[in-house]
């Protein structure tokens, strides 16, 4: 019974630590929310940037894995490209040494064991939740609670391991591990693939390491193949995804691979030696700093040969990029994979969002371009957006409703929701340019025209109203009261203008200057173009609350 208490207390602490790991990541990435947000810029910037960014995002969510994950989706959508990813790739590993740190808080001091400030780590997070009602303590509390199960995780782990301390396995199996590296490696790379999470198998490993019954050269070799194995998580998620994808996904694979095989080389020569030094235990203290210079020198050691990098990957997934149909208005890049960071994925939502309004933008253009000149092949490519603009819609919901179901701030909650409100307010402006393009085949059909006074009020209330549209999709993306002012002073001029063009055309129809038909044509486009800057005055509301 006692060996089977000691199994369940140890599979019970994995479990703390997994999760308390989970929770911490997930406070900290709703405190430094605002400012993930605005590191989806540095994407698109060198590729230096890109490792600084790679390490700041991976010791924030606690998780190289979901990070790389993260760039495969990333270059799946169409947003970066391969040698951009490979400045990520590189980051992740450096950030995800933060956890071994983590873990070996425990041996910095007596101060810093888990017995010691866990417990009250805990009771703070939870007086913050229970009593606090503000965003920022809950946050605060969920980083703290995260932070004390972790300890007391790893604190149940030692436990049930202590008893078995000096048992004759740990030793017999460390002393095989350290003097043959390929299964060393093997092994850390089959545990770290099976539970899919480099972080649990480092804090495994680091937590034997503290009951002093791991060896040095065990130690290494399994950090390495840790290192291996956690790329696993990518290559999956790769699968089925486009070729360039799966590159990315290898050359995560390549980097590690390579540098596990240069440093596991170094080091063999190293204990081959130094016997001594081989066979002496190691602390987790002492993988940590091991983790972190792999990680570092690798970077170092392999940043000039990125280029190699991405030309190996596509010799390993050889073929060209599936052609894609050729679409004159493309639908947006989501991916499911950033999922993974809702803090990213609330800001490529809105990217795309942007992306959105602005064919709409392109739409009213086309639809009023076919009322001036009588086209009807604008006719068709209008009928050809709307049908997009309808896709875009449904796959833009979609998107924005599974962003909502992940762990967000209040503020990013706000912003899901005025997202959906915006894309919903953009395809009903899409319907109204299709109402346009349908009055503009009728009067190609008819060979109706409207008189040179109508058609020059025609084309300033359009200029008011695209004028409008820009303005909200501006202020959309950017988040400035500037464009939202802008917005809100256009739409008034607009319905004054609508007000006047209506009497107007009245006066002409009472005076026989227009024919009936033309008229209630006339009529009902000035009616859709005013509700096409209602709800471009809508999305400006939706910033302007935001904002304030």
């Amino acid at each position: 019974m006692a060996h089977i208490e000691m199994l369940f207390r140890f599979i019970g602490g994995l479990g703390m630590f997994l999760y308390g790991m989970n929770v911490m990541a997930d406070g900290l990435q709703k405190s430094a929310g605002g400012s993930m947000r605005h590191l989806l810029g540095i994407l698109t910037q060198n590729r230096i940037l890109g490792i600084l960014l790679g390490a700041i995002v991976t010791a924030v969510i606690q998780s190289s894995s979901a990070t790389t994950v993260m760039v495969v989706g990333f270059v799946n959508a169409g947003l970066m490209n391969l040698t951009q990813a490979v400045g990520i790739i590189m980051g992740a590993n450096i950030g995800t040494t933060i956890t071994a740190w983590i873990v070996s808080m425990s041996e910095w001091g007596s101060i810093l064991k888990p017995e010691f400030f866990a417990p009250l780590l805990i009771g703070i997070g939870a007086f913050l939740i229970l009593f606090s009602k503000k965003e920022k303590p809950r946050e605060l509390s969920e980083i703290l609670m995260g932070f004390g199960l972790l300890f007391i995780g790893l604190n149940f782990m030692s436990g049930a391991i202590t008893p078995y301390r000096d048992a004759p396995i740990f030793s017999e199996a460390f002393r095989i591990l350290g003097s043959n590296p390929v299964l060393g490696i093997l092994t850390g790379l089959v545990v770290t693939a099976v539970i899919q999470s480099s972080s649990a198998s480092v804090g495994i490993l680091q937590t034997l390491a503290a009951n002093g019954v791991v060896t040095w050269n065990s130690a290494i070799y399994i950090t390495l193949g840790q290192n291996i194995g956690t790329c696993i998580t990518a290559l999956l998620s790769s699968l089925g995804a486009q070729r360039t994808a799966k590159r990315a996904a290898v050359i995560h694979l390549l980097f590690n691979v390579t540098g596990a095989l240069l440093f596991g080389g170094v080091m063999f020569g190293i204990f081959s030696l130094n016997q001594t030094l081989a066979a002496a235990p190691i602390n987790s203290v002492q993988i940590s700093v091991f983790h972190t210079v792999f990680n570092i020198t690798n970077t170092i050691l392999l940043y000039p040969f990125a280029g190699w990098l991405v030309k190996m990957s596509g010799m390993l997934i050889k073929g060209e990029e599936e052609a894609q149909e050729e679409e004159s208005f493309p639908l947006p890049h989501l991916d499911e994979r950033i999922l993974e960071t809702p803090s990213f994925a609330v800001e490529h939502a809105a990217k795309e969002v942007v992306r959105m309004g602005e064919l709409s933008c392109r739409h009213a253009n086309m639809v009023f371009e076919a009322v001036r000149t009588g086209n009807q092949k604008r006719v068709d490519k209008a009928y050809q957006l709307e049908e997009t603009m309808n896709k875009y819609e449904r796959q833009m919901t979609e998107y924005l409703a599974k962003i909502g179901k992940a762990s967000l701030t209040d503020q990013q909650r706000q912003v899901v929701g005025n997202l959906l409100y915006t894309v919903g307010d953009i395809e009903r402006m899409s319907d109204h340019c299709d109402n346009i393009a349908e009055m503009a085949e009728q009067m190609i059909k008819e060979r109706l025209t409207f008189s040179m006074e109508a058609m020059h009020d025609l084309e300033e209330i359009e200029s008011l109203t695209l004028d409008a549209m820009k303005a909200s999709v501006l202020a959309r993306q950017t988040e400035k009261m500037a464009y939202v002012q802008q917005t809100i002073q256009l739409e008034d001029e607009v319905d004054d203008l609508e007000e006047d063009l209506r009497e107007k055309h009245i006066e002409r129809l009472t005076r026989n200057q227009c024919s009936a038909a033309r008229g209630v044509i006339y009529l009902d486009i000035l009616n859709n173009i005013e509700r096409i800057s209602d709800h471009a005055n809508n999305i400006a509301g939706y910033v302007a609350d935001e904002i304030q």
